[in-house]
């Protein structure tokens, strides 16, 4: 009878913590995806692109953005539902029964399995997959311009040595200015023209105007002309998606023997554990959830996490990067450990 109950106990525990790190993993989910989805339309604030296609890409990023979030929701979803429990009293109700912490420990333990393989699986394959498609999908969205679509035109930057301006008017283009480099330095403008895009080169149909080219001694050479067709290669390639260390799954880090990358992937796992861990020692062993006891495990866990991400996107040796994290846990362990004695 005694198991029956401890099982029902931890089944209640365990849907309790499920419930509230479902609410907070919407809350904080919905307000990146949001930031992200609002950045997307602003690189793209001068061309009509269809929402629904802007949306369909922003999706691409949540797996990405849930690796990075996770702790965090751990963090206050584990604050909110023992909080919740120690305030309707439920936490003294369950020791009472005499179990002692035990349903409490195996709970958790259940709890951190689940999400240690399902953070294992979008860090090291799901979350760099689709990242990779979305950075495909977003070089598309920036480089592959439809003129057609573009309300209005201030000095576009076709690519690193291309600047384009023109009028807009009933779908005609007009005073039409281009400045591009190939072996010398080109001004070119036309009184109309037609403009379009394709296979990653910029086409121009020009009416009526005039080339200026500038050679390297200086030279100025001038072609007036009634009708030009220049076309421009863009310089833009995909390769920052190639290097984009977020792209890369298990496989390729093994390939490349990336066993930095490899050695961050682990970290955030081995970061989750520590996250539940000091909960347990610094708040749930004690059957302590004051706000003193709250903020210190927030602040404790919190550190670790930003000084992490910063210690990521810095160019750092392997073993200084450990070091530096062993040093910080270790030292913040003791600061919860002698706080409660």
């Amino acid at each position: 009878m005694s198991v029956l109950k401890v099982k029902r106990i931890n089944f209640y525990l365990f849907n309790q913590l499920i419930k509230f790190f479902s609410l907070i993993l919407f809350i904080f989910l919905s307000v990146s995806w949001i930031l992200q989805l609002t950045r997307l339309f602003t690189i793209t604030n001068f061309i009509q692109i269809d929402t629904f296609d802007v949306v369909i890409l922003s999706l691409y990023l949540i797996p990405n953005i849930i690796t990075v979030i996770i702790p965090f929701i751990i963090i206050f979803g584990l604050l909110l539902c023992f909080n919740k429990l120690n305030k309707d009293n439920e936490l003294i109700a369950i020791l009472s029964l005499g179990f002692g912490l035990k349903p409490f420990k195996k709970t958790l333990i259940i709890f951190s399995l689940l999400i240690i393989i399902i953070v294992s699986f979008l860090n090291f394959y799901l979350a760099p997959t689709i990242y990779k498609i979305y950075k495909i999908e977003e070089f598309q969205l920036r480089n592959n311009l439809d003129f057609d679509k573009i309300i209005y035109s201030n000095f576009i930057n076709l690519d690193k040595t291309t600047i384009l301006d023109f009028k807009k008017e009933n779908n005609n283009y007009k005073d039409i200015f281009i400045s591009f480099n190939d072996d010398k330095e080109n001004i070119i403008f036309a009184k109309k023209g037609k403009i379009y895009s394709k296979d990653n080169s910029f086409n121009f149909q020009l009416t009526d105007g005039f080339k200026i080219s500038f050679n390297q001694e200086t030279q100025i050479e001038k072609l007036e002309f009634q009708n030009y067709i220049l076309n421009i290669k863009s310089n833009s390639k995909n390769n920052n998606i190639a290097v984009d260390k977020n792209t890369f799954t298990i496989f390729d880090d093994l390939n490349a023997k990336n066993y930095l990358n490899i050695t961050f992937k682990f970290i955030d796992i081995v970061l989750i554990i520590f996250v539940i861990s000091i909960f347990y020692t610094n708040n749930l062993k004690r059957i302590s959830f004051n706000s003193k006891n709250n903020i210190l495990y927030s602040l404790i866990c919190i550190s670790v996490l930003i000084i992490n991400q910063i210690l990521k996107n810095s160019d750092i040796l392997i073993m200084n990067y450990l070091l530096i994290i062993l040093l910080i846990i270790s030292f913040l362990s003791l600061i919860s450990f002698f706080k409660k004695i």
